[in-house]
């Protein structure tokens, strides 16, 4: 029973987020049997991201909130109930730089703004650490529209922890 079980799994569809909250990102795979999550549940959860993407790729580890979203959505949560926040820091800052900045700088599209946008208009605040963007050489008026600055990641994070956010682990 295991092994059958192992074998739909395996090949269980990767679920295309074209038909969700976030719209070409946040792919998830099918779990048929797994606990079900009550439809009044409410997430508040802040998502830590300090490595960078390779110039001209999408950070898979902001891509982790749209999966959260879309996976939770499919699973009969409301999208209201699902409030996250995305704290960037390190390497990872030049990720939310608007795209005319990153072009500029690396000489590729910055293939997050896309999914930065779609993550603001769907109940998630995005701060990137004040301490980072400065040593990276990133200014409010560079950042993508919507994404804040924080004095620190440090901060964001407290301030969050104070709003009732959890800290994802992954």
């Amino acid at each position: 029973m295991k092994y059958l079980l192992g074998l739909v799994l395996l090949f269980s569809p990767f679920i295309n987020a074209n038909e969700q909250p976030i719209n070409g990102f946040g792919n998830y795979y099918n779990v048929p049997e797994h606990d079900k999550i009550n439809s009044s549940t409410v997430f508040k959860i802040a998502f830590d991201v300090a490595d960078g993407a390779k110039k001209g790729e999408q950070n898979n580890s902001i891509n982790s909130l749209a999966r959260f979203i879309n996976m939770h959505v499919a699973h009969g949560v409301k999208p209201e109930n699902i409030q996250l926040a995305l704290v960037v820091h390190g390497s990872a800052s030049v990720d939310v730089l608007a795209n005319s900045e990153y072009k500029k700088r690396f000489s590729a599209d910055n293939k997050n703004q896309a999914l930065i946008e779609q993550l603001l208009a769907n109940n998630t605040q995005v701060y990137v650490c004040g301490q980072s963007a400065t040593h990276f050489k990133v200014t409010p008026e560079l950042l993508i529209d919507g994404v804040k600055m924080s004095l620190s990641a440090m901060t964001a994070h407290a301030q969050l922890q104070q709003q009732g956010y959890t800290l994802n682990p992954f």
